[in-house]
């Protein structure tokens, strides 16, 4: 297998899986009050309560928040569904680079400039919003660990475009008679 061929395989495997990522985060946003009522049971049923009070606290206000708002304004939840469906789009405009990697290099730069966009975000909007430190950690996670695919991708699409540019440069090679 040639090095090219090998390159490109691993860049599609790392993009698989980073737009596999995308989705998942974007589809768990659709049922977000089910969710966070299965995760309340689940969390009770362990020693999170007895070992992390404050988590379960946090965890029972945003359940109550979210019960509320679905009662009373579920026409809030269309938020989180617009937040869905923009993970869903950006997942897609991954296919780009699985394509044509050197042609589509920037998703891959945009991509990273989004995760780096999740600090100050969290950072600045958490505060305002009421969101205990530590749950902005959590946030601010997803943008650390989500530039780590974006970053091995990057550096592997530069070497497949330096050797397609001395492919491009080489000598055609003659036919064997």
């Amino acid at each position: 297998m040639s090095e090219r061929h090998a390159l490109t395989r691993g860049i599609r495997r790392w993009l698989v899986f980073f737009i596999v990522c995308l989705v998942l985060s974007g589809i768990t946003a659709f049922p977000l009050v089910t969710e966070l009522r299965w995760g309340e049971e689940l969390l009770r049923s362990t020693p999170v309560p007895e070992h992390l009070p404050g988590l379960m606290e946090w965890i029972t206000r945003v359940r109550e928040g979210l019960d509320t708002i679905d009662r009373d304004q579920p026409f809030m939840l269309y938020g989180t569904d617009w937040l869905a469906f923009a993970h869903l789009v950006i997942a897609v405009a991954f296919y780009g680079p699985y394509r044509d990697p050197v042609r589509n290099i920037w998703v891959i730069e945009f991509g990273m400039i989004a995760c780096a966009g999740i600090i100050p975000l969290a950072l600045i909007c958490g505060p305002i919003r009421g969101i205990p430190f530590w749950w902005s950690v959590i946030d601010m996670a997803f943008g650390v660990f989500g530039v780590i695919p974006l970053l091995i991708v990057r550096r592997m699409i530069k070497r497949l475009e330096v050797l397609e540019q001395a492919a491009a440069s080489a000598p055609p090679v003659p036919a064997a008679a």
